[in-house]
């Protein structure tokens, strides 16, 4: 095969797309913590589809053009590090060969590694053991090869690239010794491996198709990690007319298999240019974001099954405003999960609070529509989460045109003392300076429980403990809540702690919250401020100052 003309580069791009749908659950299942929030496989499934999708709706059949409409689908689909990462592999491959109708084996290799270096670049301090060492590997060695040996094979290239991806990823562990603790390999480094599996798989003549509706054991056990047991939180219904472009391109099939990405109880009926869609989701805005691309509503209806979420149906009717709001200096974005929680953000002067955080990362696409909502000179935005910083970073980027600052923070404490150190009446270097120093003000704890059973740090976990959560450390570990609570705070609080921020989530009760305050009060001088601040996953967020 001497060359990849746009007709095969797009049956690469939707064959890697379904094999890392294949193995989605597989990858979620590799996360190290084990805590419900193993999202790397949905995260980048999500993140690449967005941008495949849009690729394979692109007119033309030059490499280059098809390269740029993935890669800017890719942007801003991006969720999660692992998705940020992603959509930097490609848009580096994309500036390599932006200009060419098809791609020689020699520009496969160079574009490859060049993907390599622009995802390296974008990140801030890169850890070795992820995603981007097995991209650096592969890369490095296949161009190596390719120039060494003279190849002039795409096919070949892509051998080597697989190869050396997969033994990079072997190593991965090596390189990170918390993933030789836990037994796994780098999630992102699995999905990055079957993308290219995907692509070499298409490369040989056979387009790897998405699997049908039946779930794996790992997938079936992840739903049930994600539904907490029970059904999702939001029944969420709509009826499509497809758009133009819908109409030529939706899939029943399709639709259904992205859908089973967020969700279960999936119906989909097409009749002609209408579609009735029916799914039970903890993200109903990823939903209709879905249903979105394919046309207008014509009826959406959302519904709380557990009467504690997100108020999806109010958020809608917020995007529909088109107007732009007043005029003012300052903006702030925030993300958070649980209404209570938000609730304390706003009143603390955030104008739009992103929904998402742990299992629900927003995407790049979600904060770039955050900031076209604000009228003002400079915005401020707070990820409250490490994985979504640069989704974050992302969109300040693609809004380049706007004053927009990424304030690092990585939990729901240090982006509430962050909005609290906000001065409306300050300069902007002040103010950046106020609430970056802020984050290192605080002590940030959770508290949630183990879906699997493992080792971590010598701490023997068991599925269905309750863990208490110091930062990254894992500190305690229970059969009881409360004592797994009780013991993180015993190692949060010392002589200096003069205010705990106590939030308890949709599983917590305000009595419990109580009864933690009076422990509090009891073996400490600090004052306790406590929050209904109805998130899941976690039972108590806790901030210590």
């Amino acid at each position: 095969m001497e060359f990849i003309d746009g007709k095969l580069f797009k049956e690469m791009l939707l064959s890697g797309m379904n094999n890392l749908g294949n193995h989605s659950a597989e990858i979620d299942a590799l996360n190290v913590f084990p805590v419900p929030d193993g999202d790397t496989g949905t995260n980048m499934f999500l993140t690449v589809s967005n941008g495949v999708k849009a690729a394979l709706d692109e007119p033309s059949d030059n490499v280059g053009d098809i390269a740029k409409t993935l890669s800017r689908g890719l942007l801003m689909g991006a969720r999660g590090n692992s998705g940020v990462i992603t959509s930097q592999i490609f848009r580096g491959f994309y500036q390599a060969i932006k200009d060419l109708d098809q791609i020689d084996a020699s520009q496969l290799a160079h574009a490859l590694v060049n993907g390599s270096r622009v995802a390296y670049k974008a990140v801030m301090r890169p850890v070795e053991g992820t995603i981007l060492t097995v991209i650096r590997e592969a890369a490095d060695y296949t161009y190596a090869y390719t120039m060494t040996d003279d190849v002039t094979d795409c096919e070949k290239v892509m051998e080597r690239m697989v190869k050396e991806a997969k033994e990079s990823l072997d190593t991965t562990p090596q390189l990170l010794p918390v993933l030789a603790e836990v037994g796994v390999v780098d999630s992102g480094g699995k999905g990055l491996v079957v993308i290219l599996e995907g692509f070499l798989s298409a490369m040989q003549g056979n387009v790897i198709q998405k699997k049908g509706e039946e779930k794996t054991e790992g997938e079936a056990a992840q739903t049930k990690v994600q539904a907490g047991e029970q059904e999702y939180g939001f029944c969420t219904e709509f009826i499509l007319h497809l758009s133009e472009n819908g109409m030529k391109h939706f899939s029943e099939n399709s639709f259904k298999e992205e859908l089973a990405t967020i969700g279960n109880s999936i119906v989909c009926v097409q009749d002609e240019d209408l579609v009735k869609v029916h799914v039970h989701t903890l993200e109903p805005q990823t939903a209709i974001k879905m249903g979105r691309r394919q046309g207008r509503f014509m009826k959406l209806k959302v519904e709380n099954m557990q009467d504690q979420h997100d108020n999806i149906l109010e958020k809608e009717e917020e995007e529909k405003v088109e107007h732009k709001a007043p005029h003012k200096k300052y903006g702030i974005i925030t993300v958070a999960a649980g209404d209570g929680i938000k609730d304390a953000f706003k009143e603390l002067r955030a104008d739009i609070v992103v929904g998402g955080g742990q299992t629900m990362n927003p995407s790049t696409e979600d904060f770039v529509s955050a900031i076209s909502k604000l009228n003002c000179d400079h915005i401020f935005i707070l990820p409250n989460n490490s994985n979504i910083i640069l989704a974050a970073q992302q969109a300040q980027t693609v809004c380049e045109d706007q004053d927009i600052h990424v304030i690092p923070t990585k939990t729901i404490p240090q982006g509430l003392c962050a909005c609290i150190s906000f001065n409306p009446d300050m300069d902007v270097e002040s103010n950046l300076e106020e609430m970056t120093g802020a984050i290192d003000t605080v002590k940030s704890g959770e508290v949630t429980y183990a879906v699997r059973d493992t080792t971590y740090e010598g701490m023997e976990i068991k599925k269905g403990q309750y863990m208490g959560m110091f930062g990254k450390a894992i500190v305690a570990c229970k059969d009881d809540c409360m004592e797994a609570t009780k013991e993180l705070l015993d190692k949060m609080l010392d002589e200096d702690s003069e205010l705990v921020t106590l939030i308890y989530g949709e599983d917590a009760t305000e009595e419990q919250a109580q009864e933690l305050s009076d422990y509090i009060e009891e073996h400490s001088d600090a004052e306790v401020e406590i929050t209904n601040g109805r998130q899941p996953v976690y039972s108590f967020v806790i901030g210590v100052e």
